[in-house]
């Protein structure tokens, strides 16, 4: 075995310990597998199936009415009765138990929403794992993050139709890909100083998904080195379940190339193992 085939093993070894990681996530008994449905508010109080209480959005913000002997568990404390959840955050979630169901009241596109997230969903229970290209070191890209002066505000639409997301984007990565220069506008990460990049390419809606898909970048060295590694091109909830609102690639993270790396098409949207 030539040193080389060891450190594709380990190359290997190592991506296999993320997406172990990312699907056990994916398919938390509250993840959005398990999300049952999705529930636009209004001031106009409404009960739903899935969920305790009347739901509203108004002055007060989120605001749920529990009927006699309905119950949420918010903070360890059970709530009956009136309460007010107040105004959410853009791209915020609050959390509130119901037996082992978990509601999540949040704010998306400027719009008040509920979604019930029930760990007996059968999405969630029937799911196996996600269809991946073979990770290769090829798809490792070394890059340049290129800050802008200020952050910009970029708008950009969503899989849920009539809504948008606006993202504070503080830069661009610049990488190569067979002699190519490509830039994608990237996004704040998960992490302070990392990145986020949402990008569709030449294999989206063939063998990847076809609205997007999501790359996670450390952050910048001091030189403003990264590293692009497409093996971990992840699918965004909306790959599994309508249920999601996810935001799709500015306009110039449409790569005209065949990124195949990473995430491919969910089995639950007729992908092949």
């Amino acid at each position: 075995m030539t040193v080389q085939d060891v450190d594709r093993v380990s190359f290997a070894e190592e991506w296999e310990r993320w997406h172990r990681a990312h699907e056990q996530a994916l398919a938390d008994p509250h993840g959005f597998l398990a999300i049952t449905s999705l529930h636009w508010l209004s001031p106009e109080p409404s009960r739903f199936e899935d969920a305790p209480g009347a739901w509203s959005s108004g002055p007060e913000g989120v605001v749920v009415e529990l009927a006699d002997g309905e119950e949420l568990t918010i903070d360890g404390t059970a709530v009956h009765g009136r309460y007010v959840f107040g105004a959410i955050a853009e791209r915020a979630s609050l959390y509130a138990g119901y037996g082992d169901a978990v509601i999540e009241i949040a704010k998306r596109g400027g719009h008040d929403i509920v979604r019930p997230r029930h760990p007996g969903n059968p999405l969630r229970t029937d799911f196996t794992r996600t269809p991946t290209y073979a990770p290769d070191p090829r798809w490792v890209r070394p890059g340049r993050y290129l800050p802008f002066d200020e952050p910009r505000a970029i708008t950009v639409g969503a899989v849920a139709e009539g809504l948008e997301h606006v993202y504070d984007a503080p830069g661009q990565v610049e990488f190569e890909l067979d002699g190519e220069t490509f830039r994608l506008t990237a996004f704040n990460g998960k992490r302070p100083g990392a990145l986020m990049v949402l990008l569709t390419d030449a294999t989206s809606g063939v063998t990847t998904y076809a609205a997007n898909r999501s790359l996670q970048i450390d952050a910048p060295d001091e030189t403003g080195r990264v590293t692009l590694d497409f093996n971990r091109a992840t699918n965004l909830p909306c790959a599994y379940t309508d249920l999601a609102t996810c935001p799709l690639p500015p306009t110039e993270n449409r790569l005209p190339v065949a990124i195949e790396a990473g995430e491919k098409i969910p089995l639950e949207r007729g992908g092949r193992p």
